[in-house]
Parts: structure tokens; sequence; C-alpha cells
């Protein structure tokens, strides 16, 4: 399989390749088009200059000897045939006869415009008789053909090959740089794809210390906040397994422990009634924890729930001071309210579970022959519901603990009550689903009260 950094380079480099080909391509096009046409015109003009010059010479060969100097190449040949090189060798000295007896006629000879043997732009190159331009000229009275082309071995000078070395230092340090950045963008990436193993491991000790400013910068921040939140995600999630089986466990064990002593012949009907009560509160209390489990993850799937009904809060709170007045009785509770008319949006039954939960807790928690107090305040875009009891109060370590699951405040003070720690931890999902905001204010041995705020619509 091959990798993001093997994919990146060879896609560049192929890149650099094809565009190194189009760029011949387009020059080739440009040359044959253009170039090539203009670089016969302007050494057509340069040899028929030397022609010119030459007819005023004493000594043509000396004049040639000293033209080819300069930077040609030149083939000389004369009506009774005698050939002469002059400058740098040609690679190839063929040349027709037909053009040879044409130039020394009076015509003029384009063998550059016209070189058909190379298709590419190196045809200027080509260092081939052929490949030149040829002019007559008179000498002395008689008839001498001319043909000339740049010396090529002065067209590659000193200055040539420098530049020439400095275009292959140049491709060599573009893919040095292709390399050395293609690595520099796929690290990150490598180090993002370790730490995620790692994640899928349910290690959540990592941390992607990639300091950017572009978008794999912003990848990296992402991925260390998602890995901070879910390192705390799965703290509760084993911490929340840990609290069930424990929760479970007791009532198990205690029921376990109970049945085995039923099953003694000496027991008196005084303690069978006892045990038997013990076996059924623990029930009780398994399935309270067991019904409050199934709440809480009803309220997770459900997330944002869309189905809102105008909710008349006067008349539920009404109906479940009705629902626990025998309780209230039983403790000798008293129960003040004010309750004016009030509605508001959300689920019915969400908020039902949310008055049900805080006003049992004002009685499970008060003390005998005390107080509880309801009252609703209603303002412009919200209504705050308020619960206010004279029980055992919190200490201030307790009141920022309340809100998590299986939390119970101190066993001292609450081991006669019976409970799950499941309760307000429900009341505080429901109510951030809604919107709103749960308030606690608490003073130890003196009561508690919980300010329920929730937006009207």
């Amino acid at each position: 399989m091959r990798t993001l950094y093997s994919k990146f380079v060879i896609t560049t480099i192929l890149i650099m390749l094809f565009s190194t080909i189009v760029g011949f391509m387009v020059s080739n096009t440009y040359y044959h088009q253009t170039v090539k046409q203009e670089n016969d015109r302007k050494n057509m003009e340069i040899a028929k200059g030397m022609a010119e010059f030459a007819v005023t010479q004493d000594n043509l060969d000396s004049y040639l000897k000293h033209t080819a100097a300069s930077g040609y190449q030149l083939f000389v040949i004369n009506s009774s045939g005698q050939e002469k090189f002059y400058g740098g060798s040609f690679r190839d000295k063929t040349l027709a006869s037909e053009v040879k007896e044409k130039v020394l006629n009076g015509d003029v000879y384009h063998g550059m415009k016209n070189f058909p043997k190379e298709t590419f732009v190196t045809g200027f190159f080509a260092n081939e008789l052929t490949n030149t331009v040829g002019v007559p000229f008179t000498y002395q009275g008689e008839s001498y053909a001319l043909f000339m082309r740049p010396n090529i071995e002065l067209l590659f000078s000193e200055v040539h090959f420098v530049l020439g070395w400095m275009i292959i230092v140049m491709v060599i340090l573009s893919i040095i740089a292709v390399l050395i950045g293609s690595r520099m963008l796929v690290n990150p990436i490598r180090k993002l794809s370790s730490a995620t193993n790692k994640v899928v491991e349910e290690d959540f000790d990592v941390h992607l210390d990639i300091n950017r400013k572009d978008e794999i910068g912003q990848l990296a921040g992402s991925f260390n906040e998602m890995i901070a939140r879910l390192g705390e995600l799965d703290k509760m999630r084993k911490s929340f397994i840990s609290n069930v089986s424990h929760d479970i466990q007791s009532p198990l064990l205690n029921i376990q422990g109970y049945t085995r002593l039923l099953e003694s012949n000496t027991l008196t009907k005084e303690d069978k009634d006892a045990y038997i009560q013990v076996i059924h509160d623990e029930t009780n209390r398994m399935s309270m924890l067991t019904k409050q489990l199934l709440v809480l993850t009803t309220l997770e799937q459900k997330g944002n729930f869309r189905n809102k009904e105008m909710v008349d809060v006067t008349a539920q709170l009404k109906e479940i001071i009705q629902k626990y007045r025998w309780l209230l009785d039983e403790k000798e509770i008293a129960v003040s309210y004010s309750l004016d008319e009030v509605i508001v949006s959300g689920d019915p039954d969400m908020l039902y579970t949310v008055w049900e939960n805080l006003l049992t807790n004002a009685i499970k928690y008060n003390c005998p022959d005390g107080s509880i107090e309801l009252t609703i305040i209603e303002r412009q875009s919200e209504v705050e519901i308020a619960f206010q009891d004279t029980g055992i109060g919190l200490a201030p370590a307790e009141q920022g603990q309340i809100f998590e699951r299986f939390y119970r405040a101190d066993d001292a003070r609450t081991r006669t009550t019976e409970g799950t720690g499941l309760g307000l931890s429900i009341v505080k999902q429901i109510i951030d689903m809604h919107g709103g905001r749960i308030n606690v204010r608490s003073v130890l041995d003196e009561g508690t009260a919980f300010n329920v705020i929730l937006p009207k619509m």
C-alpha cells in the first residue's frame, strides 16, 4: 500500500515532468511557427552582409578565416568546384550538388527554414551542412557560393554551461524541496493516524503537539479537544459502570443473605416478617434503580426533543402535591404554595419527572414537623419555580456534586433515606434539554432551596 507521502511525492514529480513536457511542446510549436523563420531571415541577412563585404577584400581566404573565428561555420565553393570549410567543422558535410549549383547560379538557399530532419526545437542545433543559409557572390570575376550558420560550440560557451548547470541544480533543489515539503505536510497526518490508533485501543492519554496555523493545525486542535472529551466520557462511563455494579450488587447480597436466613426453622414470626420487609425494600430499591437508569438512557437517546407542547406547570405541581399528600401527612410536613397559572413550552412527562423528583427529595430529606414552600415567579421571557424545605441541608462541598450520577450526600446524615443518587442527575439533564438552568442554595441543618428557571417558549 502506498503511503500518502509517496503518493504526494510521485504526484508532484509527475506534475513537474508533465509541465516540462507541455512546456517543451509549446516551445517547439512556437519555434516552428515563429522562431525558425526568424532565425533563417536573420542569418540570411548576415550571410548577405558577409558576401557583400567579401567582394571588397584583397585576400578572400584570410577574410573568411577571421569571419569564421567570430562565431560562424562557413562552407565556400566556387564555379571551378573548389570547396573549403572555415570555423568549426560540420558533423554532416553532405549537401546536394543541385543546391550548390543553384546558389552558384545566383539563387539563395533557405536551409534553416526548410530543415526537415528534426521535428523539435533542437533542430536549430543540428550541426549539418544542410542546416545553413546560402548566398552567391562574385570575387575577382569568379562565382562563389557561401553557406553559413552560427557556430554551435560558441552558443554553448562557459556562460551557457553555467546556466545549464544552474537549471540542473534548480531541478534537483526543487525535488529536494518537494521531498522536504511533503514530509512536513505528511508528518502531522502520520501523528494524527498514530494517535487515532491509540484511541481505537481506548488509550485517551494522547496529545498532538502540532502548532500550525493552517487546516492541519485546526484539525489537530479539534482532535485534542475531542480526545479530552472522550477521556472524560470514558472516566464517566467507567465510574457509571462501577456505581451501577455497586448499587445492584448491594441489594442482591442483602436479598441473598436474608433469603438464607429465612431457610432457618428456628426463626420467630417477627424475625421472618422483618427479613421479608428487608427483601421487599431491596427489591423496590433495585426496581427504582433500573427505572431511573432507563430514564437516563431514554434522555441520552432523545438528545434534543422536537415534540414540544404547552405545559401547565401549576396544574402539574398541584397534582404532584396531591399525589404525595399521604407521605406529607405521614411525616407531618406542612406544604405552602403560591402558584399562579403558568404555561411553558416543553415535554409534559419530562417536566413532571422534574417536579416529582424535587418534591420527593424535599420530603425525604426534611425533618419531622418540617415545611416545604413552593413558589412560581413569572418574568417576561422565563419562569422560576422554587422548592424550599427545612430539611437536613447540604454542606458547601456537597452542593457542587449533587447533580453528578450516583452521588449521595454524607451517609451519616442520609443513611436512613432511600435513594439511588440518580434523581437530581435526571432533573439536571431534563432542564438542560429544555434550555433552562437549576440552582441550589443550602445551609447545613437548616434547609435547601432548588430554583428551576425555564424559558416560556
